[in-house]
């Protein structure tokens, strides 16, 4: 006897046809685009500064800072608009801002009218806003244009390839010769891909409620007036926290861990390749595990064990080599390739009314807590060291994480035809 009756059955055929449709191969090509230039200036940062006069240690915090703010403020912005205006307006406004501002980043040495670290933190910032609607509105439109049956299996594939785009973007910066080249690649692919976006369709789900005058939408307030929303809300954002400790701290600040492991030198760029290659592994694989176990939260629960395992190793006697640090890089990369299932938890959780304005700001507000994560690795570093400053972080986000994930509703084959 079948143990969900309600799932609906496809062949082989049917499956392929939903998974490779028209709006999950531009979601995650987009969202291959997003991540190459989301990465971009943690890979080029010390050679880029350098070539500027810019001290690449202090201001390269600074830049990063103003990128992630701009990635806050685009996450509320791009969120709304996808509610008020459709998925398909935030693809298209997304892409065209972060493709122009990465092509102006490429002309940095040719500009004068300024200091170079004020326009470079300046498009940073503009990049940032532009590569905060991508993952939101592609999720949020494969969501609902797909099955529930095939749902996680869908999104996984989005941000499974879609990740390749740090491992792309590092091996361009490699071959390119020059960073510059490497922003001129990634805002020329942002453009060549708005000429695919044309032959997207909208949400059905969303075109159903757009004429309705009395639903709300869009309202980003709404998370903050009910107790009960804010506080799904919250977990939303806790459960997606581990994500990001990995990639912000251990491997974007891989070099500064070098001395305390006796290492003689850890390139950030090659540990973000590396974390990013077992991202993308493991978000192709969280949306079958998924599908598997019947449920969203023990698939997330059991990638974070398997995190917490990995860090333990990398800062505790595992990582003694170079090579060694970027194995676990990938391993820790690994664990937190649930993201495509922490974003699809967040779309799954909320109405169609303000469910683009939940998928685009839960992401975001993580990315957006990368100088808090940052700010307190900085603070507790001065008198613990490196190794314990990152220890302490990294038990504060897996506790939240590990809480949320428990307590949060499981959304597994949960319709998504619903309105707040």
């Amino acid at each position: 006897m079948d143990k969900h009756p309600n799932m609906q059955q496809f062949t082989f055929r049917q499956k392929l046809k939903f998974l490779l449709s028209l709006p999950v191969i531009v979601a995650a090509l987009g969202y291959f685009v997003d991540i190459y230039d989301l990465l971009l200036f943690g890979i080029v940062r010390i050679p880029s500064l350098k070539d500027l006069n810019i001290d690449a240690d202090t201001m390269g915090t600074i830049i990063i800072n103003f990128q992630m703010t701009g990635l806050l403020i685009g996450g509320v912005l791009w969120g709304i608009l996808g509610d008020k205006k459709g998925r398909l307006s935030v693809l298209f406004g997304s892409i065209l801002v972060y493709s122009l501002a990465n092509i102006a980043c490429g002309f940095l040495p040719q500009m004068y009218f300024a200091d170079k670290l004020t326009i470079y933190a300046a498009l940073r910032f503009i990049a940032g806003i532009g590569l905060a609607g991508e993952l939101g509105a592609g999720i949020t439109l494969v969501s609902e244009s797909l099955p529930k049956e095939l749902r996680a299996i869908g999104t996984s594939i989005v941000a499974g390839f879609g990740l390749l785009g740090a491992v792309v973007a590092q091996l361009t910066v490699a071959l390119a010769g020059h960073w510059t080249w490497a922003y001129f690649i990634g805002g020329g692919l942002g453009l060549a891909l708005l000429l695919l976006r044309i032959g997207v369709l909208e949400s059905g789900l969303y075109k159903h409620i757009e004429k309705q005058a009395s639903i709300s939408k869009g309202n980003f307030i709404s998370f903050f007036t009910d107790f009960e929303r804010f506080k799904k809300y919250i977990k939303c954002i806790a459960i997606g926290l581990p994500t990001w400790f990995c990639v912000g701290i251990l491997a974007m600040m891989s070099n500064q861990f070098a001395p305390a492991l006796g290492i003689a030198s850890i390139q950030p760029g090659k540990a973000i390749m590396w974390a990013y290659v077992g991202i993308s592994i493991g978000d192709f694989a969280s949306g079958f595990i998924s599908q598997a176990l019947h449920s969203r939260k023990k698939a997330i629960f059991y990638m974070m064990l398997f995190t917490i395992v990995g860090v333990c190793l990398m800062l505790f006697g595992g990582a003694k080599t170079e090579n060694m640090y970027y194995f676990y890089c990938a391993w820790l990369g690994l664990g937190t390739g649930y993201w495509a299932m922490f974003v699809t938890v967040a779309a799954e959780q909320f109405g169609t009314n303000i469910r683009s304005t939940a998928t685009t700001t839960v992401p975001n507000m993580v990315r957006g807590l990368v100088p808090v994560m940052l700010m307190g690795f900085d603070f507790f570093k001065v008198t613990q060291g490196v190794v314990i400053a990152a220890v302490i972080v990294g038990i504060i986000v897996f506790i939240l994480g590990i809480y949320s994930t428990l307590t949060i509703a499981e959304t597994h084959n949960r319709d998504l035809d619903f309105t707040e």
